[in-house]
């Protein structure tokens, strides 16, 4: 299933999307749907297997801008 970790900033989005490449985890930068509430508009984008890499690159970062992981929940998306 897919999730996107979804930020407010672009830059904070696209160093996170790096880190999480560095841990091994196959993810992309996309657009961020209209549900998240959120102004940036990219979100990093992998499949769930790949989660608790994604806190782990959470943890090691600073990402003030971070709001939350959506999952896709039929045709749209919603918060964890």
């Amino acid at each position: 299933m897919t999730i996107l970790a979804v930020f407010r900033s672009r830059s904070e989005t696209l160093a996170f999307t790096a880190a999480l490449r560095n841990l091994g985890a196959p993810v992309q930068a996309v657009n961020t749907p209209k549900e998240a509430g959120v102004g940036c508009g990219i979100s990093a984008r992998f499949e769930d297997g790949f989660l608790p890499r994604a806190r782990r690159a959470l943890q090691a970062g600073r990402y003030a801008s971070f709001a939350g992981f959506m999952r896709r929940s039929g045709r749209s998306f919603e918060y964890l």
